[in-house]
């Protein structure tokens, strides 16, 4: 998000599904508004939530951010 903001967005949101209370306030910080649907006080880990969520290489993601 620091980086969006040296191109000067009229706004930057964050949406997601889930996330920790922590995560959210931190994220509030430096976004103007953040949508976060579910805020569990016992988080645990990101994974626990999802059906699947499989871990990607930095390769896998630089190629998906790439839209090869």
């Amino acid at each position: 998000m620091r980086s969006l903001r040296d191109h000067h967005p009229a706004r930057v949101v964050v949406a997601v599904p889930v996330g920790s209370p922590e995560a959210v306030r931190v994220l509030s910080q430096d976004a103007d508004q953040v949508v976060c649907l579910e805020q569990p006080a016992a988080f645990g880990s990101v994974g626990r939530w999802y059906e699947e969520f499989e871990q990607l290489t930095d390769d896998e993601v630089l190629e998906l951010l790439r839209g090869d």
